[in-house]
């Protein structure tokens, strides 16, 4: 799940934020240079695997989408990097 590019992106860009942060719809989607459309079809599979939740809030009148990654998520993504490390022979410093 994770391998893909843009979702590897995705996670990276989202655990590299306190665990109880979100970030921003927009932010995602600027930072990594997506259209809408492909940033929510892997938001959508992230988030079906429980990688990632999803939250839409107003603030004041202008609706609002956070990201965050949940511990599943991190999990994950970690174990991702460790099989990766053991698969190149590589020992990457936490």
């Amino acid at each position: 799940m994770i391998h893909q590019p843009t979702r590897l992106r995705i996670m990276t860009l989202l655990v590299s934020v306190p665990q109880l942060d979100h970030l921003a719809y927009g932010f995602i989607q600027q930072t990594l240079d997506l259209t809408g459309g492909n940033l929510t079809i892997h938001l959508r599979k992230l988030e079906a695997a429980g990688y990632l939740e999803i939250t839409k809030e107003f603030q004041g009148s202008k609706p609002r989408t956070w990201i965050q990654a949940t511990a599943t998520g991190r999990r994950a993504y970690a174990d991702y990097l460790s099989n990766l490390e053991k698969a190149l022979g590589l020992h990457i410093p936490k």
